[in-house]
């Protein structure tokens, strides 16, 4: 019986310190750090610029590529 109770603590501990783990890795953060922190500003400026940045790449992939396309249909 202490060899299970042993291992339900164990799994307890093991969950809780993934989950911890893994919260911080999602978010882009050591995985040392507090996980229920809450971004600051600049963090915050900083994610949705990256995203706006790749967004804004993306739609310009595909005027590329529609002018591309016009172009050979044109000659």
């Amino acid at each position: 019986m202490k060899k299970v109770k042993n291992f339900v603590i164990a799994l307890v501990i093991g969950l809780l310190l993934g989950l911890w783990f893994g919260v911080n890795i999602g978010k882009g953060h050591p995985f040392y750090a507090n996980p229920f922190k809450a971004a600051t500003v600049k963090e915050q400026l900083k994610r949705t610029g990256e995203s706006i940045m790749e967004k804004s790449g993306q739609a310009l992939e595909k005027g590329g590529k529609a002018l591309q396309d016009k172009m050979k249909e044109n000659q």
